[in-house]
């Protein structure tokens, strides 16, 4: 389909961005994404076998989707229908579909792309899937966010994902190298200027490749180089690649919470400070730690509930920034804490026997008996009061009747406090062996 810049002849002499000059012509030319389109490449193999089905491309802004999928059009032979489902709609779609069938018709075959796929709902993916099954279509859907969660199930099934790595420092150089190739002019930043626009594009091509344009645009090659606060002044930061409400959002939860369990406090203060940086709300990280201190630490170290409690407090009484200070604090605490899970799979386990067991009654040995009626009926006959006992302790059974075996749900760890924990335990289970061998 011929654009009006084409009409006019204006195509090959309009401005074009350095990022859209320097887009690979071949696949071969695709940096930083070996494992799709290097010589093993997943996407390679599937051209070399003419076995090309439908595909979504899931990678970070900037890590080639778009131009994969114009490559793959370019060198199948297939008709490219680009679509933007920021853009589109269903009207869109039905005319991008019609066009696909006269193209088959006349023996033609239609790769359609549509960028953002996520962004269509339900029932507008569902309408991929008659024309994806006859072969009027060639689907490749890219998108930054994970198909599990965003795609349907039925598109995924008859698509293969692809996945495409965010691009590293060494290919972000590349990228650099390559514009100043084309430009024939280095860019003019000292060392450590152009390690920090390779920190600021975080991994995304595109990201890198503009901000190079806009300093050869704003240096001349008779000024000097700009140093690094020259270059943030100049560029600015671009805006971190994070979701509070999608997976970035998650993934760096994870990331937190998994550093703490593993007793590794630096790691875990560098993922908390990723999370303040970008945004996250202080409150769900307070929670968050509380969650840490009841799940992966427990009883190991009961002080750690409390820590996480105050600093929540302390962040309530100061505020941000001081306030994330209690929260960091809090951090170390756990990251260097006892690890127990204990607790938790014990109530994990006691709720399940909980759910098996119904509405069975506790023993009538524990229960009181405030009326005649259930003196009578044994309510609390032969109960022993704890306290008048030597050792403080009666032995006796507070699970129902009906559970004939005692049940062991909590079994703490030699670790920390709740080694103790365990010293009590034992010395409890002696002395209830011991009384059921006197009542025997």
């Amino acid at each position: 389909m011929t654009n009006l810049f084409e009409a006019a002849g204006l195509e090959t002499s309009a401005p074009r961005p350095l990022a859209d000059r320097l887009r690979p012509t071949r696949l071969g030319e695709v940096v930083g994404q070996e494992k799709v389109v290097g010589t093993e490449g997943a996407l390679t193999r599937m051209l070399a076998s003419g076995r090309l089905g439908s595909l979504v491309l899931w990678g970070p802004p900037g890590s080639g989707k778009t131009t994969i999928a114009r490559l793959i059009a370019a060198e199948t032979n297939l008709e490219l229908e680009q679509l933007s489902a920021i853009f589109s709609g269903v009207q869109d779609l039905r005319k991008a579909f019609e066009r696909a069938k006269i193209r088959r018709e006349q023996g033609r075959g239609t790769l359609l792309f549509v960028d953002e796929i996520h962004r269509f709902n339900r029932a507008q993916q569902d309408s991929f899937l008659p024309h994806m099954e006859d072969g009027t279509i060639t689907l490749v859907g890219a998108t930054t966010e994970n198909p599990s969660f965003e795609l349907n199930a039925a598109v995924l099934s008859r698509a293969t994902v692809l996945t495409l790595d965010r691009l590293d420092d060494a290919t972000l150089e590349a990228l650099l190298q390559r514009a100043e190739a084309l430009l024939a002019r280095p860019l003019p930043l000292v060392p450590d200027a152009r390690e920090a626009v390779i920190g600021m594009a975080d991994g995304d091509g595109r990201t890198v490749l503009n901000m190079a344009e806009e300093i050869f645009a704003s240096v001349s090659p008779e000024q000097p180089p700009l140093d690094r606060d020259r270059l943030i002044k100049l560029v600015q930061r671009r805006a971190p690649l994070y979701d509070k409400n999608r997976e970035g959002h998650y993934n760096l939860v994870s990331a937190l919470h998994k550093s703490v369990r593993g007793s590794d406090p630096d790691a875990a203060l560098y993922w908390f400070c990723r999370m303040l940086e970008d945004g996250e709300d202080r409150l769900f990280l307070a929670r968050r730690l509380v969650r840490m201190a009841v799940e992966d630490i427990g009883l190991a170290d009961p002080q750690a509930l409390v820590i996480c409690n105050a600093a929540k407090d302390a962040f309530d009484f100061l505020g941000s920034p001081e306030g994330e200070l209690a929260l960091a604090q809090a951090v170390v605490y756990l990251a260097t804490a006892p690890k127990s899970n204990a607790v938790y799979k014990a109530y994990k386990a006691a709720s399940r026997a909980a759910k098996e067991t119904g509405s069975v009654a506790p023993p009538k040995i524990i229960l009181n008996a405030p009326t005649k009626l259930m003196e009578a009926e044994g309510y609390g006959d032969g109960y022993q009061y704890d306290h008048d006992t030597p050792e403080g302790f009666s032995g006796q059974n507070y699970f129902p009747d009906e559970m004939r075996s005692r049940p062991h749900y909590y079994d703490p760890p030699e670790r920390g406090f709740e080694r103790e924990v365990r010293k009590r335990l034992a010395y409890w289970e002696a002395l209830r062996g011991k009384r059921g061998e006197t009542k025997g």
